[in-house]
Protein backbone atom coordinates (compact mmCIF):
# COMPACT_ATOMS: atom_id res chain seq x y z
CA UNK A 1 0.00 0.00 0.00
CA UNK A 2 1.02 3.58 -0.71
CA UNK A 3 -0.01 6.63 1.18
CA UNK A 4 -1.04 9.65 -1.14
CA UNK A 5 1.66 11.35 0.80
CA UNK A 6 4.38 8.65 -0.21
CA UNK A 7 2.74 9.20 -3.61
CA UNK A 8 3.31 13.16 -3.17
CA UNK A 9 6.84 13.11 -2.38
CA UNK A 10 7.88 10.43 -4.88
CA UNK A 11 6.33 13.29 -7.41
CA UNK A 12 8.01 16.33 -5.94
CA UNK A 13 11.42 14.71 -5.43
CA UNK A 14 11.85 14.69 -9.67
CA UNK A 15 13.47 18.25 -11.16
CA UNK A 16 11.45 21.26 -10.68
CA UNK A 17 8.19 19.42 -9.59
CA UNK A 18 5.74 21.60 -7.92
CA UNK A 19 2.79 21.01 -6.21
CA UNK A 20 -0.61 23.17 -7.10
CA UNK A 21 -4.08 23.05 -6.22
CA UNK A 22 -6.68 22.78 -8.79
CA UNK A 23 -9.93 21.42 -9.63
CA UNK A 24 -10.69 20.63 -5.69
CA UNK A 25 -7.92 18.13 -5.91
CA UNK A 26 -3.27 18.50 -6.15
CA UNK A 27 -1.88 18.57 -9.24
CA UNK A 28 1.92 18.03 -9.63
CA UNK A 29 3.87 19.60 -12.26
CA UNK A 30 7.02 20.07 -13.92
CA UNK A 31 7.60 23.83 -15.36
CA UNK A 32 3.57 24.26 -15.04
CA UNK A 33 2.43 21.14 -16.66
CA UNK A 34 0.51 18.49 -14.92
CA UNK A 35 2.10 14.89 -14.58
CA UNK A 36 -0.07 13.71 -11.94
CA UNK A 37 -3.18 14.51 -9.76
CA UNK A 38 -5.12 13.54 -7.15
CA UNK A 39 -6.58 14.36 -3.44
CA UNK A 40 -5.29 13.25 -0.33
CA UNK A 41 -8.35 11.80 0.80
CA UNK A 42 -8.91 9.89 -2.07
CA UNK A 43 -7.55 6.06 -3.43
CA UNK A 44 -6.48 6.69 -6.32
CA UNK A 45 -4.27 8.89 -8.07
CA UNK A 46 -3.69 9.86 -11.74
CA UNK A 47 -0.71 10.04 -13.86
CA UNK A 48 0.04 10.90 -17.57
CA UNK A 49 1.12 8.04 -19.52
CA UNK A 50 1.31 7.08 -23.42
CA UNK A 51 -1.90 5.03 -24.95
CA UNK A 52 0.04 2.17 -24.90
CA UNK A 53 1.25 1.86 -21.83
CA UNK A 54 -2.28 2.97 -20.79
CA UNK A 55 -3.49 -0.52 -22.54
CA UNK A 56 -0.54 -2.73 -21.31
CA UNK A 57 -1.32 -1.48 -17.59
CA UNK A 58 -5.18 -1.73 -17.62
CA UNK A 59 -4.60 -5.33 -19.17
CA UNK A 60 -2.17 -6.76 -16.78
CA UNK A 61 -3.85 -5.45 -13.67
CA UNK A 62 -7.27 -4.10 -14.36
CA UNK A 63 -8.04 -4.28 -10.39
CA UNK A 64 -5.01 -1.77 -9.91
CA UNK A 65 -5.05 0.45 -13.08
CA UNK A 66 -7.92 2.19 -15.14
CA UNK A 67 -9.21 4.64 -17.45
CA UNK A 68 -8.76 7.81 -16.11
CA UNK A 69 -11.84 9.84 -16.25
CA UNK A 70 -11.63 12.94 -18.49
CA UNK A 71 -7.78 12.46 -19.40
CA UNK A 72 -8.22 9.23 -20.25
CA UNK A 73 -8.19 9.62 -23.90
CA UNK A 74 -5.16 11.16 -23.71
CA UNK A 75 -3.49 7.79 -22.22
CA UNK A 76 -3.56 9.03 -18.71
CA UNK A 77 -4.27 6.09 -16.27
CA UNK A 78 -5.84 5.90 -12.61
CA UNK A 79 -4.05 4.10 -9.92
CA UNK A 80 -5.16 2.60 -6.69
CA UNK A 81 -3.10 3.27 -3.90
CA UNK A 82 -4.28 0.07 -1.57
CA UNK A 83 -2.93 -1.94 -4.64
CA UNK A 84 0.06 -0.94 -6.58
CA UNK A 85 3.43 -1.75 -5.74
CA UNK A 86 5.16 1.20 -4.83
CA UNK A 87 8.40 0.60 -7.06
CA UNK A 88 5.78 0.36 -9.80
CA UNK A 89 4.36 4.02 -8.91
CA UNK A 90 7.53 5.19 -8.47
CA UNK A 91 8.49 4.45 -12.43
CA UNK A 92 4.99 5.62 -13.51
CA UNK A 93 5.68 8.90 -11.53
CA UNK A 94 9.01 8.92 -12.79
CA UNK A 95 7.42 8.09 -16.61
CA UNK A 96 5.04 10.66 -15.83
CA UNK A 97 7.32 13.37 -15.22
CA UNK A 98 9.90 12.44 -18.11
CA UNK A 99 6.75 13.06 -20.63
CA UNK A 100 5.92 16.11 -19.10
CA UNK A 101 9.51 18.05 -18.69
CA UNK A 102 10.95 19.75 -20.89
CA UNK A 103 13.78 17.31 -23.11
CA UNK A 104 16.76 19.36 -21.70
CA UNK A 105 15.26 18.72 -18.01
CA UNK A 106 15.32 15.07 -18.73
CA UNK A 107 18.44 14.87 -20.09
CA UNK A 108 20.21 16.16 -17.11
CA UNK A 109 17.99 14.08 -14.96
CA UNK A 110 19.16 11.37 -17.04
CA UNK A 111 23.17 11.99 -16.59
CA UNK A 112 22.78 12.70 -12.88
CA UNK A 113 21.00 9.23 -12.40
CA UNK A 114 23.49 7.02 -14.88
CA UNK A 115 26.10 4.93 -13.38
Amino acid sequence: MVTFDEFRALALALPEAAQEPTWGIETLRVRGRVFAMGAPEGGSVTVKASREDQAELLAAEPEVFSFAPYVGRHGWVSVRLDLVDPEELDDLVTEAWRRTAPKRLVREFDTRNSG
